[in-house]
């Protein structure tokens, strides 16, 4: 019997050290954008580079844990549920990662008086996955807390959207190629795409 209580703590460990990569992912994708819009682009590439080890150390942690759910009939009641969750947090370091590299390969022109819009609607995104990821340790731990996070997770969701139009509606009304216009909105969407 301890063998299983062992295993289960170990696996919430597990799960821990896996949320704390989604919460690094967002550190870092913050920390992108904002050596991006500052045009310290070695810095960037520094954090892009950073990233990518992170998901994947985050890939490799969860096939981990779902093995272990699997082989070790972990936790059967909850099976489902536990790698529901697991699944829609690599979803959302995967954005992260993928947007960050986007601004890698494309290099837009982003418009300098439009910085600030831009690093709020990234920042209450990162703000939106730490709300998820508390809600998930809250599954583990304190059930009844899950609605508070819930909640304040679809609030922060919907600034990033009222954000995101607004910076979008800002960018259309510029004398810039559509293009342009195209690829900025392109960028914000993506952004807005990781709160979802």
């Amino acid at each position: 019997m301890t063998v299983l209580f062992r295993q289960s703590r170990e696996l919430e460990g597990e799960i821990d050290d896996y949320l704390d990569l989604i919460v690094q992912g967002g550190l870092l994708f913050r920390q992108g954008v904002k050596c991006f819009q500052e045009h310290r682009q070695d810095e960037f590439e520094a954090r892009l580079l950073e990233l990518r080890g992170t998901e994947q150390r985050g890939d490799a942690l969860r096939r981990s844990i779902e093995t272990k759910l699997y082989l070790h009939t972990l936790i059967p009641e909850s099976r489902g549920d536990v790698l529901g969750l697991l699944e829609s947090a690599d979803e959302v370091l995967n954005v992260i990662t993928a947007t960050l590299r986007q601004y890698s390969i494309e290099q837009p022109e982003l418009p300098e008086d439009l910085h600030p819009l831009l690093r709020d609607v990234a920042d209450n995104a990162i703000a939106t996955v730490e709300a998820m990821v508390s809600g998930c340790r809250a599954y583990f731990r304190n059930l009844a807390a899950v609605r508070d996070h819930i909640a304040k997770a679809q609030g922060l969701r919907g600034e990033v959207n009222r954000l995101a139009e607004t910076y979008v509606r800002a960018v259309f009304a510029r004398e810039l190629r559509l293009s342009h216009k195209s690829q900025l909105r392109y960028f914000v969407a993506h952004t807005e795409q990781i709160a979802e």
